[in-house]
C-alpha cells in the first residue's frame, strides 16, 4: 500500500479504461484525479501536485506527447509512464525523448503497470529527498531556529516564526538553489494538492524579504520565479 496517499493524474480518453484503472489504482491507496483531454490534462498539471502522472498518447485535442512536451517546460521532477497502443521503438523513443520516464504498450497486464507505476513513484521520492537542515542556520546576517521557532533578523531584531512559516523556510533551505513550485510548496507545508490562490505563498515570501534582506525590493535570498515558484539562494552556505 502507498503510503500517505500518493497522488495519480489518469489521463485517458477510453472512458472503460478510464474507469477501471481508476477504481484498481484507488483499490491500492492512491488518490486519483481524472482527465480525457489534453487540455483537461494541462489545467490539473498547473492547478494541484500529483506524485506521478499516466498519460495516454492517443488524446483529442492535444496528444499525449505534447502535452508531455509542455509539462517538462515548467516541472521536470514529476515522474509520467505514457501509455499508447502503438508498439513501435520509434514512439517509444519520441515518448521518452520529450520526457517521458517510461512507456507502457497497450494491452498490459495491470499487474506490471502498478509495479512500474510504484518504482516510479519511490524512485522519484528517494531522488527528490533533501538532506535535513539543522536546528538552527544562518544566512547574511540572519539565523534561523527551526526548533524553536525563532529567527534574528539582519538588524538583529528577534522575531517569532509560525509553524507554517518555518515549515516553508525549511523547505526551501533544503532546497536551496533550486525553484520549488507553488504546488509543491503548498502539498508540503499545507498538506493539500489542489492549488488555492496564488497570494496564500506570496504573502508569506512578502514577510520573509521583510525579516531578512537588506533591501527588499531587491531581493538577494528570496526570488520569485515567475508563474512557477520561489527559491532560496545563499552563496556563503
Amino acid at each position: 500500500m502507498p503510503q500517505n496517499k500518493r497522488s495519480i493524474l489518469l489521463v485517458e480518453d477510453e472512458e472503460n479504461l478510464q474507469n477501471t484503472l481508476k477504481l484498481n489504482f484507488e483499490m491500492e491507496g492512491y488518490n486519483v484525479s481524472s482527465a480525457y483531454n489534453g487540455e483537461e490534462a494541462l489545467d490539473a498539471v498547473r492547478n494541484e501536485y500529483f506524485d506521478l502522472i499516466i498519460l495516454d498518447v492517443m488524446l483529442p485535442e492535444i496528444d499525449g506527447i505534447t502535452v508531455c512536451e509542455n509539462i517538462r517546460l515548467t516541472n521536470t521532477e514529476i515522474p509520467i509512464l505514457m501509455l499508447s497502443a502503438k508498439d513501435q521503438s520509434a514512439d517509444r523513443i519520441l515518448g521518452l525523448k520529450k520526457g517521458a520516464d517510461d512507456y507502457v504498450a497497450k494491452p498490459f497486464s495491470l499487474e506490471e503497470l502498478l509495479i512500474r507505476v510504484s518504482i516510479l513513484i519511490n524512485k522519484s521520492k528517494k531522488i527528490s529527498a533533501k538532506e535535513p537542515v539543522a536546528d538552527e542556520y544562518g544566512f547574511g546576517k540572519n539565523v534561523i531556529n527551526f526548533k524553536s521557532l525563532e529567527s534574528t533578523t539582519k538588524s538583529g531584531e528577534k522575531v517569532d516564526l509560525t509553524k507554517k512559516e518555518v515549515m516553508l523556510l525549511k523547505l526551501l533551505i533544503e532546497n536551496k538553489n533550486e525553484v520549488v513550485t507553488r504546488e509543491k510548496i503548498l502539498q508540503s507545508v499545507w498538506g493539500y494538492n489542489v492549488y488555492p490562490t496564488t497570494r496564500t505563498v506570496d504573502n508569506f515570501i512578502l514577510n520573509f524579504r521583510k525579516y531578512f534582506e537588506e533591501d527588499s525590493r531587491h531581493p538577494k535570498f528570496f526570488h520569485s520565479i515567475r508563474g512557477i515558484g520561489y527559491k532560496f539562494t545563499d552563496s556563503e552556505n
